[in-house]
C-alpha cells in the first residue's frame, strides 16, 4: 500500500535514516569511530625523527653518573627521576584510599546518568561541583578523569564548548564512566597552594584522589582508570598521569609536552603552575610572561631549566603505560625528540606501541582529533 508523505515528513525522514546508518545524532555532531588500524601510524615518529634523542638528559642514567643496565634497574632510577620531581615541586599529602563522594542531584541524559556531587580532593577538603556521568547498563566499565577549568564544560553543558573539551559527554555515550573536574582552584590565576606544593602539582594530586574515588565505585574497573584535558587541563592530565601509577592511560590535548620558554602559551613559568615562590607573599610573586631579565624565572620552573631537566623525565614515569598527545599549536613533531625517550625506554622493557601523537593545525581540539583521543581509550580502556 502506497503511503502518503509531505515534503516536510519525507525530509525528516531521510535525515533519520542517514543519521541512523552513519551512526549520528540528529541533535548534534558526533565523532565518528575511528578503527585502531587507522590509529597505529600514530605510534611511530615521521622519518626524520625516528631514534633521534634531541640534546635532552638521557633517562637512563641515575643522577651520579652511572648507566641503567638492565630492567631490574628501571625501578630504582624510576623513583630516582619521581622523587626529584616531588622534591622539587613539594612532595605531596598522603592520596586518600577512599575519597568522600557526595551526590548532590542527578538527570538521566541520552544514555547515561549524570550526576552532581562534591569530591574530597584533598583531606577534609570537598570540591564542587563536579559531574560523574554513568553509562545504563550493568559494570563495571572503564573510566576517565576529566581535567579543565570548570566540569560543566566536560559534562557537556556548555553548547559553546561541544566537540571540543566535552570529553566526559562524548566517553559517557561511548561506555565509559567519566568523573569532570575542575575549579579545584577556583581563582587558576592566583592559585591556592596549600602545603608548599607547586600549584599543578597539587591539581595533579587532586586528581589523583578523583582517580582512588572512581576506583572505589562499584560501576567502575579500578584497573581501566585514565585522565585526559586539554591546555590547561592537558598540563594537568599529564602531571597527574605521569605522577600517579593508577592511571592506567592519559591522553594530552596540546599541553606543550616540553618547557618551550619562548613559545607564551606554553608558560610553566608562571605562578600558577610551576612558578610560584613560597618565600614571598602572593603580590610579591613574578609578573607573567615570558621570562626575562627584568622578570626572571621563579620557583620550580627555575630550578628545573638551571638542572637541565624537563619533561621527558616525568614522560618516562608512565612507561609501559600508554599515552597519546594530541598536538596543535603547542606540540609539534619536533617534540617526537623527546617522546623518543619514552619510546626507547619502552623497548628497554620489552614493549612497543605504548607512546602516539597525532597532530592538527590551531590549538583547539577538532572533530577528528578528538576521535583519535576516544579511539585511544577504546583501544587501552576496552
Amino acid at each position: 500500500m502506497m503511503t502518503r508523505i509531505r515534503k516536510g515528513g519525507l525530509l525528516a525522514g531521510v535525515l533519520i535514516l542517514l543519521a541512523a546508518t552513519a551512526g549520528l545524532c540528529v541533535a548534534g555532531a558526533q565523532e565518528a569511530a575511528v578503527p585502531w588500524s587507522e590509529m597505529e601510524k600514530f605510534l611511530t615518529p615521521p622519518e626524520e625523527y625516528k631514534g633521534k634523542l634531541g640534546k635532552y638528559r638521557s633517562v637512563m642514567r641515575f643522577d651520579d653518573g652511572s648507566a641503567v643496565k638492565t630492567p631490574q634497574d628501571w625501578p630504582r632510577r624510576r623513583e630516582e627521576i619521581r622523587s626529584y620531581w616531588h622534591r622539587v615541586m613539594g612532595p605531596w599529602p598522603a592520596v586518600i584510599d577512599r575519597p568522600k563522594v557526595k551526590y548532590l542531584d542527578k538527570e538521566h541524559v541520552e544514555n547515561f546518568t549524570r550526576h552532581k556531587v562534591e569530591v574530597e580532593v584533598a583531606a577534609g577538603r570537598m570540591a564542587g561541583p563536579q559531574y560523574l556521568l554513568v553509562p545504563d547498563g550493568k559494570g563495571p566499565f572503564p573510566a576517565v578523569v576529566v581535567t579543565w577549568y570548570n566540569s560543566a564544560d566536560g559534562a557537556g553543558l556548555n553548547p559553546k564548548q561541544a566537540n571540543r573539551v566535552d570529553f566526559g559527554y562524548q566517553l559517557a555515550k561511548r561506555g565509559f564512566v567519566a568523573l569532570c573536574v575542575g575549579g579545584i582552584n577556583p581563582d587558576v590565576r592566583n592559585p591556592t597552594v596549600p602545603g608548599g606544593v607547586q600549584p599543578l602539582s597539587y591539581l595533579a594530586y587532586a586528581a589523583a584522589n578523583c582517580c582512588n574515588a572512581l576506583a572505589n565505585m562499584e560501576q567502575v574497573d579500578a584497573k581501566r582508570i585514565g585522565v585526559v584535558g586539554h591546555s590547561f587541563g592537558g598540563k594537568w592530565a599529564m602531571f597527574a598521569s605521569c605522577l600517579y601509577d593508577r592511571f592506567a592511560c592519559a591522553a594530552w590535548v596540546d599541553p606543550a609536552i616540553v618547557w618551550k620558554e619562548k613559545d607564551p602559551n606554553a608558560n610553566y613559568w608562571e605562578k600558577w603552575y610551576l612558578g610560584y615562590q613560597f618565600d614571598k607573599p602572593p603580590d610579591a610573586q613574578r609578573k607573567p610572561g615570558v621570562p626575562r631579565a627584568d622578570n626572571p624565572r621563579t620557583g620550580a620552573y627555575k630550578t628545573f631549566v638551571e638542572q637541565g631537566r624537563d619533561m621527558h623525565e616525568l614522560h618516562a614515569l608512565m612507561a609501559p603505560r600508554p599515552f597519546l598527545v594530541s598536538g596543535g599549536a603547542q606540540d609539534r613533531p619536533p617534540h617526537w625528540l623527546a617522546l623518543n625517550h619514552t619510546i626507547a625506554l619502552n623497548a628497554f622493557l620489552g614493549h612497543s606501541g605504548k607512546v602516539a601523537m597525532t597532530m592538527r593545525e590551531g590549538h583547539s581540539p577538532t572533530i577528528e582529533s578528538n576521535a583519535q583521543v576516544y579511539a585511544f581509550f577504546e583501544h587501552f580502556l576496552k
